[in-house]
């Protein structure tokens, strides 16, 4: 599985955080849930991270829904 890209985030007035995927915003987090993002994207692979705190990664279940019935053409 390739490795997450495109991923940027902006710290914000007031403590906030925007983080932004390919250009566009993606989610903003506030208080203590922006606290700890920051905390954690320092720490790490900031691509992996902010790709989990969007929820933008593969889960892993692309082939069993590609394969699935009502995906498949006719």
């Amino acid at each position: 599985m390739p490795a997450p890209q495109g991923f940027t985030y902006q710290e914000r007035p007031g403590g906030s955080v925007t983080v932004s995927h390919h250009g566009r915003p993606v989610t903003t987090l506030r208080g203590q849930r922006a606290e700890r993002f920051l905390a954690e994207v320092r720490g790490g692979d900031e691509q992996q991270v902010m790709a989990r705190w969007t929820g933008n990664y593969k889960r892993g279940n692309e082939r069993a829904a590609k394969n699935h019935p009502r995906n498949r053409r006719p």
